[in-house]
């Protein structure tokens, strides 16, 4: 699988590269949303995941922020159901 890398510009006004994890549009809001990771961990050791709106039509990638629980409800369902098929097949292949 071919990683997607692009950069944000942080609250401090540097450049941070990120990783696109994988993107998804939902059927209930009609809006794009991108999962992606600038490879940081939290205080418990997992990898920092950040998700955003998205327009798959523009040329590049303009994040807008998730503003409402319902969305981020959604995004946290896809993820959990992402990570879900994820240690599936991990532990198929350990097999």
């Amino acid at each position: 699988m071919e990683e997607m890398k692009f950069k944000v510009i942080g609250e401090d006004g540097q450049e941070i590269e990120c990783e696109l994890l994988f993107s998804f549009e939902s059927d209930e809001t009609k809006k794009s949303y991108v999962v992606y990771t600038d490879n940081t961990y939290d205080e418990e050791g997992n990898i920092k995941v950040y998700a955003a709106i998205t327009d798959p039509n523009e040329e590049t990638i303009n994040l807008k922020p998730i503003e409402t629980e319902r969305e981020w409800k959604i995004v946290e369902t896809i993820l959990e159901e992402v990570q879900a098929e994820f240690e599936k097949k991990e532990s198929e292949s350990g097999q």
